[in-house]
């Protein structure tokens, strides 16, 4: 028996960009007698055509070029590589909501997809309404809807608003929502874009949670995501888009470990936080992180050898007066678990920050860190609370530790975890 329920053969979609250029700078004198060849020209026009001010080029972009993979009942598919990889244009494909240029789909069994944030709502009808207008749109009967209501409305945390338009709802409340109808549809296939992004870390866990009794069912889900964390802990298999093409299909691990490499292969020394997801969004930004790089002397940009020690300098602009400023820095091993963290006032405590662009120079000494792959996680908080952030980014950067003659001596090789601890031992007869 054939457990296939996706299969993409060749498939590619483009799209023709247009690119208009205005002409040189006139001067008047140009003007008037463009006026005057303008007006020869429309008395032409049934013979010549019409003209325009503007010169126009056209230019093909694929987005995903010649794509080829199957996917098994019971699989639950990470989908990832970096903005523009062509990620979010093939869910919507898979979801039928774009039409692909070449290349054929063979989908077996209900899909339910959730791609972007109140797709399907009606911002003027209550919660209890988009309910039902959402769940008939993914093709709940009304009994279905009826029957799994309380469920939902459990689910997403919104039983004190279900009453309420959802245009008065917030992006959090929206997600919920959102995503409590699409996993009670208990479709054969869930796609699920970005959207946990949106919300809270702890509503993160449940959609994952949600979707962990989805998989158990044994039901495909495909995932979407820049959280490595979470794609590694819930996936099997992974897909890497690297520039609308495949750079790897297979088991999961070594398809992180594949877009990791390259990611941090093909990383300037200073990279740009401005443009990165947040994996939360509900910050109050009154600093916000803008760069990051490492320090360190390497002819390599974020590697390493053994025994050095990390160092890296954060760009950070203040958009408003704050009380301070406070930067936290997580270190997570090859498998996104988090292995340190450290956080700037252990050292530093800045009073009355004012508007501006500053730096933070973090070196963590006495770390020493196994050869491999490691990730950077930042965070800026400026208040008292500990759960009101400024900014967060979950997978600010990566960097290599490389092995040496140091590591060599100390047998790196033969450890395990992610680090070598400082212990001092003694020896004696008894």
């Amino acid at each position: 028996m054939n457990d296939t329920v996706i299969k993409v053969e060749k498939l590619s979609k483009r799209y023709r960009l247009r690119h208009e250029q205005r002409q040189r700078y006139t001067a008047l004198r140009d003007v008037l007698a463009r006026g005057v060849g303008n007006f020869g020209r429309r008395m032409l026009s049934p013979f010549t055509g019409p003209t325009s001010p503007l010169t126009a080029s056209r230019e093909d972009f694929y987005a995903l070029k010649d794509i080829n993979f199957e996917i098994e009942r019971g699989d639950r598919v990470g989908i990832i590589g970096r903005n523009g990889a062509g990620k979010s244009t093939l869910l919507k494909i898979l979801s039928r909501i774009t039409e692909p240029t070449a290349g054929k789909i063979g989908i077996k069994g209900r899909v339910a997809s959730l791609l972007e944030v109140g797709t399907g709502f009606h911002p003027e009808l209550t919660g209890r309404e988009n309910i039902y207008l959402n769940g008939a749109i993914l093709g709940m009967t009304k009994a279905e809807i009826k029957s799994k209501f309380d469920a939902m409305v459990d689910f997403a945390e919104i039983e004190k608003f279900l009453d309420t338009p959802v245009k008065h709802f917030s992006s959090g409340m929206y997600v919920r929502l959102a995503f409590a109808v699409a996993a009670h549809l208990e479709p054969e296939i869930l796609i699920v874009d970005e959207v946990l992004a949106v919300g809270d870390v702890q509503f993160q866990k449940k959609c994952l949670g949600k979707m962990e009794d989805v998989g158990k069912e044994g039901r495909t889900v495909i995932l979407v995501s820049h959280n490595m964390g979470a794609v590694l802990s819930f996936c099997n298999r992974g897909i890497y888009l690297r520039d609308g093409s495949v750079g790897f299909i297979g088991e999961i691990e070594k398809c992180v470990n594949t877009y990791v490499a390259e990611w941090a292969g093909s990383s300037g020394r200073v990279i740009d936080l401005s443009a990165k997801k947040r994996t939360i969004t509900m910050l109050s930004k009154g600093a916000m992180l803008k760069g990051i790089k490492m320090i360190n002397d390497s002819d390599t940009p974020w590697h390493i050898a053994f025994g050095e020690h990390p160092a890296f300098e954060i760009s950070v602009a203040v958009t408003k007066p704050l009380p301070t400023i406070e930067l936290g820095i997580a270190l997570y091993n090859n498998n996104f678990v988090e292995i340190a963290s450290s956080l700037s006032t252990d050292s530093i405590s800045p009073d009355n920050v004012q508007p501006g662009e500053y730096k933070i120079i973090g070196e963590f000494k006495n770390l020493l860190l196994l050869p491999g792959m490691y990730m950077i996680g930042l965070g800026l908080k400026s208040g008292l609370s500990d759960i009101v952030l400024d900014d967060y980014i979950q997978e600010a950067a990566y960097f290599e530790i490389t092995p040496s003659e140091a590591s060599a001596k100390l047998r790196a090789h033969t450890r395990r975890g992610a680090l070598i601890p400082q212990v001092d031992y003694t020896f004696s007869s008894r």
